[in-house]
């Protein structure tokens, strides 16, 4: 096969001319940061996902952080998540003195395991933060029925799926707090961003006082005078700014059409690998529309003759960016020298062993479906 003249990225963003105006319409605003923009954005992702509310952060990884805030984890607590995941997830449970606890993954969905995680709750388990890793919703009913038995907090990593379903509802209001990532290989972007999703006032107002600084209009600062305020707790800057604002609300105009067409995608790759020996589509939980941010499918390491880091290398060299997502969290040396060992969650690693990222973004044509197609049909050959 000749090799692709331009390299094929696993994942970009899809920026038109109307994202370009709306940026440009709010430098020229009186506002780049704490303007009416956020709250815009805000109520944009809040409708779409039919939640009550949504709190903007500068990222996703902040987001989490304050989802974490919110639920209060804090010394001693444990919250049960998944391995295979950004490190991400669970740094946020680390930055609030809290301690992540791995449950392994259902073999055939690769998210998080429910009845994995039942192993895992002790009496210090304080919050349950499944990932729906992929785009694919997790099992969303059997984890909030997990919670309510053991009086646990749900936060939903939805960083990949912004736009997914389950059970007829979009994602972001069913579990307790829904974090959406918006880095340029995600549903939407807004250059970096991340947003909390809830149905809880409790939450809402505890997830913006520690967006900026931990501090509020408190009645008697209201008294004092328009300057005055108060900072009751100990939070951080991370507020989203008017101008990353203004590309999401211009995104989210744009969203059911990246989503469809990303399966469009999907169901070309399917139909063309299928053919392939060795090669492991993945499946999809029964009622869930994933919103496929990411297309991985499995090597089967007894069909081939070659290794996976082969695989990955000539398929890079034919200009395919094939990619791996993620290392088990707790193979990271950071995570070994907290006491965290290989073995922890053998399901998962096995399925690490032979996992493969192939490229998928609205802006993919029919023709580079082929392209990699193509390539991986020569390179496994």
């Amino acid at each position: 096969m000749k090799k692709r003249d331009t390299f094929l990225s696993y994942g970009r963003q899809t920026i038109d001319e109307e994202d370009i105006a709306a940026v440009v319409e709010t430098l020229r605003s009186p506002f780049l940061t704490q303007g009416p923009k956020v709250e815009e954005f805000e109520q944009e992702v809040a409708d779409y996902v039919g939640a009550k509310y949504a709190v903007a952060f500068s990222n996703g990884t902040t987001a989490l952080h304050g989802a974490c805030y919110a639920a209060g984890i804090g010394d001693g607590d444990e919250v049960i998540t998944t391995p295979i995941t950004f490190v991400a997830t669970s740094n946020a449970v680390l930055y609030c003195g809290g301690t992540p606890v791995f449950a392994d993954i259902d073999e055939q969905t690769y998210n998080i395991d429910p009845l994995e995680i039942e192993k895992k709750i002790t009496s210090k388990t304080k919050a349950i933060m499944p990932v729906d890793f992929t785009g694919q919703p997790v099992d969303l009913d059997a984890i909030m029925e997990i919670a309510s038995r053991h009086n646990l907090i749900v936060i939903e990593d939805g960083a990949h799926s912004l736009g997914a379903t389950y059970k007829g509802r979009k994602i972001g209001s069913q579990a307790d707090m829904t974090m959406f990532s918006f880095h340029p290989v995600k549903p939407i972007t807004t250059g970096e961003g991340g947003i909390i999703t809830t149905n809880s006032e409790v939450f809402y107002e505890k997830l913006k006082l520690f967006r900026s600084h931990g501090i509020s209009k408190t009645p008697y600062a209201i008294e004092q005078g328009d300057w005055y305020y108060e900072m009751t707790d100990l939070g951080n800057n991370y507020r989203m700014c008017d101008i990353q604002a203004a590309l999401g609300v211009s995104q989210m105009h744009k969203i059911d059409g990246f989503i469809e067409r990303r399966r469009e995608i999907v169901a070309l790759y399917n139909e063309k690998l299928a053919a392939i020996p060795g090669i492991i589509l993945p499946k999809q939980l029964e009622e869930t529309k994933s919103g496929w941010h990411l297309y991985m499918i499995q090597l089967d390491s007894q069909v081939f003759n070659k290794s996976r880091k082969e695989i990955f290398t000539e398929m890079r060299e034919q200009n395919i960016g094939v990619h791996v997502h993620y290392i088990p969290v707790y193979w990271q040396p950071y995570y070994r020298e907290l006491g965290y060992e290989k073995g922890l969650c053998p399901v998962a690693e096995q399925w690490y062993e032979q996992a493969l990222t192939l490229p998928i973004y609205p802006g993919m044509t029919d023709g580079d479906v082929g392209d990699v197609v193509g390539a991986l049909r020569e390179v496994v050959r």
